[in-house]
């Protein structure tokens, strides 16, 4: 399970560490791609698969059904970690979350996210990101 939030620096070639914590559930070699709220997402190879499996169970007929699978697919790269324990990002993947220099690495429990760490504590300090009232609208959802 992927947990917890480590903050790290992207060297002038693209590379990042992953945290050594999430390099056993991540595997030497992942998947990341474009994420929602434009940051990344990281999965092993078995969730990975378990998403695209999902994905592939849309409807090919429905245009929002296309869309989202092409944004997951299109931007995703599979990494592999160097004896650093560092990960190149893609450029386009890199611009598209608007990563700089300093970046957010969260564990959510079956993937992680990297954040550019500005959009990060934007998003952890928003007033939109009301825990409370979201928990309140988890019930529905059965949780």
């Amino acid at each position: 399970m992927l947990l917890g939030e480590y903050r790290h620096n992207v060297d002038t070639k693209g590379r990042v560490s992953v945290p050594s914590k999430f390099r056993g559930d991540l595997g030497q070699s992942f998947v990341i791609t474009k994420g929602l709220d434009n940051c990344l997402f990281m999965y092993s190879k078995q969730e990975w698969e378990t998403f695209e499996n999902k994905l592939k169970e849309l409807p090919l007929t429905n245009n929002d059904a296309r869309s989202f699978m092409r944004f997951f697919f299109a931007g995703a790269a599979e990494c592999e970690v160097d004896k650093q324990g560092r990960i190149n990002i893609p450029q386009v993947l890199r611009d598209y979350a608007g990563i700089k220099k300093d970046v957010v690495i969260v564990g959510v429990s079956t993937r992680a996210e990297i954040w550019d760490s500005s959009n990060w504590d934007s998003y952890t300090t928003s007033d939109s990101l009301n825990v409370s009232q979201i928990a309140s609208q988890m019930s529905n959802l059965g949780i």
